[in-house]
């Protein structure tokens, strides 16, 4: 019996030991899930702040992928222009020295209206006056001057229509070529800002995946410490569990063994005719169940 008694005792001690420690299994569990929680949470939030500046990069990158196109567009329309600015430089530098050449055969006080006049003047005399052959000689000479001098007038007539035409469209081809050219700064512009936003971006992507490297060591680290204790906690809730059963069975033999010793007894004294006490009494109907 002391032997069976001690036997109680070390089990109920083990019984009691392995609860306690698994109250303490499953607090430290409760404990390094709640890190583990807190730990993903700001990994989470790090992780949609590295996904949110991708898909700004992302955007970005066509933005500024579509204005370096439109650079490469406008400067090759730019560069034609500026070609045909240039031939038509060259184009009006040659009507300007042509425009000079015939005002430096004709005097500023010409008036064509007046030579004309002269003109027919004197081919009126011609006609009609009887003079001496050298004075129309003299006369056909002047007559040929005059004409020349219409014809020089004529001339810088047409070469003044034509540097004004020029010069009205060399204005409005150069205006295209300068507009051209500020568009091409503004987009340059625009793709520089895009660029710099995206170095910026890499940046601050750059800086949270560095915040992000002992995060996720952590949350492993938490991790591999909660599965390793909720392990010892299902093993030492399966043994809590097994001790228990044990328990149970050890309580129910102990129990049917006093009722059988109580039932012996009560039986006797039925023989000898004993009065029976309620005690009695109830471990008889024990019996009987």
């Amino acid at each position: 019996m002391d032997d069976e008694h001690s036997g109680q005792i070390d089990s109920r001690k083990q019984f009691s030991d392995a609860r306690k420690e698994q109250t303490s299994l499953r607090n430290e569990v409760t404990t390094l899930n709640t890190q583990k929680e807190e730990i993903f949470r700001q990994l989470r939030s790090i992780r949609d702040k590295i996904t949110d500046r991708l898909n700004r990069v992302n955007a970005l990158k066509q933005e500024r992928d579509a204005l370096t196109l439109d650079v490469k567009t406008l400067k090759q329309e730019r560069d034609k222009l500026n070609d045909v600015v240039k031939g038509k430089a060259v184009a009006r530098k040659d009507i300007d020295d042509r425009k000079q050449q015939l005002m430096n055969k004709v005097q500023d006080h010409d008036d064509p209206s007046k030579l004309r006049k002269q003109i027919e003047q004197i081919e009126s005399r011609l006609e009609t006056d009887v003079m001496p052959f050298d004075k129309e000689q003299e006369l056909r000479k002047v007559l040929k001057g005059l004409q020349t001098k219409v014809k020089k007038l004529s001339e810088l007539g047409d070469v003044w229509k034509e540097v004004n035409s020029f010069s009205s469209e060399f204005s409005v081809d150069r205006k295209k070529a300068q507009d051209s050219h500020k568009q091409v700064q503004q987009k340059a512009q625009e793709s520089q800002e895009k660029h710099e936003q995206l170095n910026t971006l890499y940046e601050e992507m750059k800086k949270l995946r560095e915040e992000e490297k002992p995060l996720v060591a952590k949350y492993l680290e938490l991790k591999g410490q909660h599965d390793q204790s909720k392990k010892k906690l299902e093993e030492i809730s399966g043994e809590v569990g097994k001790l228990s059963k044990d328990f149970e069975k050890e309580s129910h033999s102990r129990f049917d063994q006093q009722v059988k010793v109580k039932t012996d007894e009560v039986k006797e004294k039925m023989k000898k005719g004993k009065k029976l006490t309620t005690e009695d009494i109830l471990a008889f109907q024990a019996l009987k169940e």
